[in-house]
């Protein structure tokens, strides 16, 4: 039901409007899946199941949340984000981003390069133009997929971030090695490659791990169960990494 009225509205509606009104639109399904069985822990909608996308994941109809997002909510809100922090967040969710605007005590640091996502900074990610050890907390998720110069990226990640700061980093895995090619440059080719047309490699959790080190990080790699409830995914994977 969710895939169908969500196509059908792409079709229908103009794609700015759909954008400017997605949360008016998202209201209006609530009656047909307002129930018991599960909870999104970001817009607070009690569910009677998350809606499934086409690879599987489970998105609140409400407010649009994956599940990726959701626990990167609780995270953030139970373990990392504490008052008085510098807090810089690349390309946030819809709903995060309106979250973290609105709390008080923090001075929060939006950006998206390609000004696809809401933010109120363009910054580069292999130029940020900050000052050294500007920030306590940075959220990198699903960014250095995308990067050709991930290594400059991952360097100037750790120049702006604080001493004992933190940067949560997620991309997506494969097992064994990472797959990266140069010559794979055309949309079609990197969307058989590497799974999405705008991803410049796969890494695996290793090569990451070992890449952020190189860059001066200590890396903590934490795996998480799933939980049905809140629907959050088995298994998911998220880098974390200090500045000493």
């Amino acid at each position: 039901m969710y895939n169908f009225l969500k196509s059908a509205a792409k079709n229908i509606i103009p794609r700015k409007i759909l954008i400017e009104n997605e949360e008016r639109f998202r209201r209006l399904l609530i009656p047909l899946y307002k129930g018991k069985n599960n909870q999104c822990l970001i817009c607070g909608t009690r569910l009677k199941h998350f809606a499934k996308l086409g690879n599987g994941n489970l998105i609140c109809p409400v407010c649009g949340s994956l599940p990726r997002t959701r626990r990167l909510y609780k995270l953030l809100q139970e373990e990392f984000l504490k008052p008085g922090m510098a807090f810089l967040d690349f390309s946030p969710s819809r709903m995060l981003y309106k979250k973290w605007k609105a709390r008080k005590g923090i001075s929060y640091f939006p950006t998206d390069f390609e000004d696809e996502f809401l933010s109120d900074y363009r910054y580069d990610i292999t130029g940020i133009e900050a000052e050294d050890e500007k920030f306590d907390l940075i959220v990198c998720y699903h960014i250095l997929e995308h990067i050709t110069e991930d290594r400059k990226a991952m360097n100037e990640l750790y120049r702006v971030l604080k001493k004992d700061g933190t940067v949560l980093i997620q991309t997506p895995f494969k097992e064994g090695e990472i797959y990266e090619d140069d010559s794979i440059v055309t949309e079609e080719e990197r969307l058989r490659h590497f799974g999405q047309e705008d991803h410049v490699r796969i890494y695996s959790v290793k090569a990451l791990e070992s890449r952020l080190k190189t860059a001066g990080f200590r890396v903590t790699v934490r795996t998480f169960s799933e939980d049905v409830y809140y629907g959050f995914s088995a298994g998911e994977k998220i880098l974390i990494c200090t500045k000493l």
